[in-house]
């Protein structure tokens, strides 16, 4: 991984959960992030550097079958040392299918994150295959659910297909941004691991 650079907002959730549909709309590209029907196809933690400084972080879905156990245990691996060790995440972006949320693999990601007391935002991607009342049903049971991780876990819907709900994600996690004190340089240097796209900054 690039040296800590600017406040990181990580983008986790289970394959399949539209987690590149949604990074590519909330920063405005449509390949920023490669979406895929094949679950499991992101591979590696992908940073990606905002206009504002700050970085946004893919990391692998999780929850794949068909991924082989040694490459599930490598993932885990990564995955939780990241979210623990990272001096420079300031908060999780966690997706879930409005669907199916809160998987058992849900669960455990948050009780991996949720004791650094950092605030993680819960996406309930998907929602324009729901009802109206079906939506509001699914949000309001998980957000009953997530009390048991505390006040630093927030919930809402969202649809990368109808785009809404990206204001939502944009005033939640500017509100970090703002509420940090880290900050990448003007003209912070670009590498291969940490490219530059023309993303716009979260929260406006």
């Amino acid at each position: 991984m690039p040296a800590p650079n600017g406040p990181e907002i990580a983008f986790a959730g289970r394959s399949n959960a539209g987690k590149s549909s949604a990074i590519n709309t909330l920063a405005g590209h449509t390949r920023l992030a490669f979406v895929s029907k094949t679950p499991g196809r992101t591979q590696l933690i992908n940073f990606f550097r905002l206009r504002g400084g700050a970085v946004m972080v893919d990391l692998p879905g999780y929850g794949y079958a068909e991924v082989p156990d040694r490459i599930r245990r490598q993932w885990q691996g990564l995955l939780e040392n990241y979210l623990r060790e990272r001096a420079s995440l300031i908060g999780l972006v966690l997706i879930m299918d409005s669907r199916r949320p809160l998987t058992a693999l849900d669960q455990q990601m948050l009780d991996w994150y949720a004791p650094s007391g950092r605030p993680v935002h819960v996406l309930l991607t998907k929602s324009d295959k729901l009802s109206r009342n079906e939506a509001a049903k699914a949000l309001a049971s998980t957000r009953k659910a997530l009390a048991a991780w505390g006040d630093a876990v927030t919930v809402q819907l969202f649809s990368s297909l109808k785009k809404t709900g990206v204001e939502g994600v944009e005033a939640a996690v500017g509100g970090w941004l703002a509420g940090c004190n880290m900050a990448a340089p003007e003209g912070a240097a670009e590498t291969k691991e940490n490219p530059r796209p023309k993303g716009k900054k979260a929260g406006g």
